[in-house]
């Protein structure tokens, strides 16, 4: 990343780059099109980390995410389990890395319950990542499988929201360290790596699929709902991709997305 980039914020006031948001623009319009796709139906962000630049499309915009907020589990577990860091075992990191890297319901669900809902939102709301008077943002208020307790968000009643801006911001402050603690941050970046469990081919890693790249992402779906999210690293790029659909397309959506996006920021160089 750029020199000085640990001090880089993204709230409510951060610029936009005008020639990136531009592109990306033209980007969603396109693949939209595809796909026969309306403005309503997506939300989608970049965060250029090499050159300090964001672009977003409906950044504020609320909607329900499916299984994009497990990463409010992951955060959640650490800031009330602050021993974890220098203790973690092997069975709880593999469990956690199930939860993020092929979305696993149990997991998730083994977690939310141990910490529970409303400490889980809490911790959430201390990071800012949730403000009903913002347009709302990461939303954690039912177990993910089977179970009836819930807290609907306030601004729109869902079960597990998220907007594109606060995704956005969530890998950024993990990637500055600032989740919790440096060190913490560091093992939950290692747990979103997770070597061991193989990505679902799927949505973005699929979009992607035969590049010379890196990604640690979290996806969701339910339904209609399809989203991703994603931090890619590889030569020529480093960026923080979101994108979030609600389309029977979806799926083909993020895949033409992600592509788009990715020889954007790279400078159309080759795959």
């Amino acid at each position: 990343m750029t020199p000085g980039w640990q001090d880089y914020v993204l709230d409510y006031n951060a610029p936009l780059d005008a020639s990136l948001q531009t592109n990306l623009v033209r980007i969603d319009a396109r693949v939209r099109g595809e796909y026969g796709m309306t403005t309503a139906q997506t939300a989608v962000g970049v965060l250029d980390l090499r050159g300090r630049r964001l672009a977003m499309i409906h950044p504020d915009r609320i909607d329900y995410a499916a299984s994009v907020p497990k990463i409010g589990i992951l955060l959640a577990y650490f800031q009330l389990h602050p021993e974890a860091v220098a203790n973690l075992d092997p069975q709880t990191r593999r469990e956690l890395g199930l939860m993020i890297k092929v979305s696993d319901n149990e997991m998730a669900a083994k977690y939310s319950r141990q910490l529970g809902l409303k400490r889980i939102q809490h911790v959430l709301d201390s990071y800012g990542f949730y403000d009903a008077e913002r347009g709302g943002g990461i939303w954690v208020g039912k177990h993910y499988g089977q179970g009836s307790e819930r807290m609907g968000d306030p601004l729109a009643n869902h079960s597990h929201a998220a907007t594109v801006r606060q995704l956005l911001r969530y890998y950024l402050l993990l990637e500055q360290g600032r989740l919790v603690s440096p060190e913490a941050s560091k093992i939950m970046r290692e747990i979103f790596a997770s070597p061991d469990i193989p990505h679902l081919q799927d949505k973005f890693v699929k979009g992607l699929s035969g590049r010379s790249v890196k990604l640690w992402r979290k996806s969701g779906w339910w339904e209609d709902w399809f989203h991703d999210t994603a931090r890619v690293t590889g030569p020529g790029r480093d960026y923080i991709i979101v994108a979030m659909t609600h389309h029977p397309k979806g799926d083909a959506y993020l895949e033409g997305f992600a592509r788009a996006v990715d020889d954007l920021i790279a400078g159309n160089s080759a795959p």
